[in-house]
């Protein structure tokens, strides 16, 4: 009974929760490709935009009450939405990119994401889009990080894998070694 009961809530959290699952996933995929493909990256979170633009107005279709105001809300969440689309075409337009580095320019993108996410939550009064947003914002510092630290991290982990080749073949070619299996 407990089992079928711990079935039903967590079926009942992801049907509930889906959206913001999804926006999470979508969140951390672009983290992920941030890492990797810098510049590329601006164009999946532009993509974003109306994705998290479309889970908002779902949140608040909910409410009973926000169903008679619908076009209100559509509206208000469309100027959201369309500040913070605007907000990162501008960031990446030639001019104000050519003063920041390659690598910067999607970090600020993703930075008026996660402002943008973050307040939408907050307007209207999402908790789970706040901590998407949250997340987002995190990441910024993470990202940089990481690309700096992208050479050390190869550096250390070469290292580390010469030193375990060179105790392996030293183990497995010292005559200890090979009498410790025979013996076996």
């Amino acid at each position: 009974m407990a089992e079928q009961q711990g079935e039903s809530t967590a079926h009942g959290f992801f049907r509930r929760d889906w959206p913001y699952i999804a926006m999470l996933i979508a969140a951390i995929v672009g983290v992920a490709f941030a890492s990797v493909m810098p510049v590329a990256t601006t164009y999946y979170w532009e993509f974003l935009v109306p994705c998290f633009a479309a889970v908002c107005v779902w949140t608040r279709l909910h409410d009973a009450q926000h169903q008679a105001l619908l076009g209100r809300l559509i509206r208000i969440e469309a100027l959201h939405w369309g500040a913070v689309f605007v907000a990162m075409r501008i960031v990446t337009m030639s001019d104000v990119s050519q003063m920041v580095n390659v690598v910067a320019t999607p970090l600020l993108v993703l930075t008026v994401l996660a402002l943008g996410t973050f307040t939408a939550g907050a307007q209207i009064g999402a908790w789970r889009i706040c901590v998407v947003g949250l997340i987002l914002g995190i990441s910024v510092p993470f990202i940089a990080w990481l690309d700096r630290s992208t050479l050390l991290v190869t550096l250390i982990a070469l290292v580390v894998g010469a030193i375990a080749a060179f105790v392996w073949g030293h183990h497995k070619g010292s005559p200890r070694a090979s009498s410790s299996h025979l013996r076996l």
